[in-house]
């Protein structure tokens, strides 16, 4: 029996830098997967064994709740939810857009809020919910305010709702990795990146992570890593 044989994980943002690896290493461990992002194809993409694939943009409201009943139909059961999706954007406040903030909100902030409430009633016992905010959550930065805003705002939502999931005996993990060589500043949806310096390997980065979401972890600071 591999580790993790019996429990089902959910992994939104699966087709990014660390959702991927997320994914992997849960799958490697014997864990049911499901994995999902905006494209079908890059999830087909991934060749992830056995994985279960939901193809679904995060900007549509009802999104997140139907990811969430796909992968509880499909498993019979869910143990972990970790949300690895997101989107940045560059740019003083004064030259970001009304459609750029907006979906960042969207992307950044009510998505992982609206995964949570579809994901909270449905979790089993002991099960996790594991959310990857930003370092700009700690430290808010300039040309990034938008951005940081969001961020900050999705690490209260993972604190404050932890009390609420305690009931549920559901662990809340916020996780703020530093820069990481994910590729994210390059796909950014406005503006263009600061020169950054060279950031984390996204394979550590993904095993610390997945070891904060099998272990006892319910705060993963950017110095944690």
């Amino acid at each position: 029996m591999s580790e993790l044989s019996g429990k089902a994980f959910l992994v939104v943002g699966a087709t990014g830098a660390l959702g991927s690896r997320i994914a992997r290493l849960l799958a490697d461990r014997g864990a049911d997967v499901t994995v999902s992002g905006r494209s079908a194809d890059a999830l087909a993409a991934l060749d992830i064994a056995g994985a279960h694939a939901v193809a679904a943009d995060l900007r549509e409201p009802d999104a997140p709740r139907s990811i969430v009943a796909a992968a509880a139909e499909r498993h019979g059961r869910l143990d972990g939810l970790v949300i690895a999706a997101g989107v940045v954007a560059f740019g003083a406040l004064t030259e970001v857009d009304d459609d750029t903030v907006d979906d960042l909100l969207l992307v950044d902030f009510l998505a992982p809020l609206r995964l949570i409430r579809a994901a909270l009633p449905v979790l089993e016992r002991d099960g996790v919910i594991l959310g990857i905010s930003a370092v700009v959550a700690e430290k808010p930065m300039a040309n990034m305010a938008a951005y940081s805003a969001a961020k900050a705002a999705t690490a209260a939502l993972f604190t404050a709702v932890r009390a609420e999931a305690r009931r549920r005996k559901v662990r809340v993990v916020d996780v703020r990795p530093p820069h990481t060589e994910t590729g994210l500043a390059g796909r950014a949806i406005a503006g263009d990146p600061p020169k950054l310096p060279a950031g984390l390997d996204p394979d550590n980065v993904a095993a610390r992570i997945v070891e904060a979401l099998l272990g006892t972890d319910t705060d993963v600071p950017s110095t944690a890593f």
